[in-house]
């Protein structure tokens, strides 16, 4: 007997949309946030145009939610960061994956774009900030509220600023390709964090 089933519209739908989300992604690493256009990734989509427009009203809202997904999916199976009793290797750890992910260049051009436009964009700015940002920075503040907990961190201290301590050096290498973003530096940047810059007493 013939299989007259029709085609599962939600299915080619999700392809779609995935299709979309690769070649916004490949695209704006390859030419720049500029040079990329919803013409250009309906063709490497192999999508009509309105097929994007019928979801997303800008190329930034594709670009970001592709990125968004892209983040989702590193993210899968993360509990967030590691709580093991010693924050330093726990800290450590973290930020070397992020050094990782900043030196990917899967990464790298559609986060750069996304900054990019977000000081330009400030409604794409604040939705990049609540989608993701905020989120991520979450973790680094349940990880050191433990830690003041435990007492391995000064009662009252501002853990918004204690965690900007943290990622702020990364990102303003990372942004500005001052020098080299290594794990060494990432454990370094945990150190001074964490001991502060004044001397030691023997």
């Amino acid at each position: 007997m013939t299989d007259t089933k029709a085609p599962d519209a939600g299915r080619r739908s999700e392809r779609s949309r995935r299709a979309i989300y690769e070649a916004a992604l490949a695209l704006v690493t390859e030419e720049g946030y500029t040079r990329t256009t919803i013409e250009g990734i309906a063709a490497r989509a192999g999508v009509g145009k309105q097929t994007i427009y019928r979801w997303w009203p800008s190329k930034s809202a594709v670009l970001l939610e592709a990125f968004l997904d892209l983040a989702e999916q590193a993210a899968a199976g993360e509990a967030g960061i590691p709580d093991t009793g010693d924050l330093a290797t726990d800290l450590k750890l973290v930020l070397r994956a992020t050094v990782d992910e900043m030196n990917s260049p899967a990464y790298d051009g559609p986060a750069r774009a996304l900054a990019a436009e977000g000081v330009i964009d400030p409604v794409l700015g604040a939705r990049f900030v609540e989608k993701l940002l905020d989120p991520q920075l979450e973790l680094y503040a349940t990880r050191l509220r433990s830690a003041e907990d435990a007492g391995q961190v000064r009662a009252g201290t501002d853990l918004r600023i204690a965690l900007e301590l943290l990622v702020g050096p990364l990102t303003h290498r990372w942004l500005l390709r001052t020098l080299p973003l290594t794990h060494a530096y990432a454990d370094t940047v945990v150190d001074y964090a964490l001991n502060g810059l004044a001397p030691r007493t023997p």
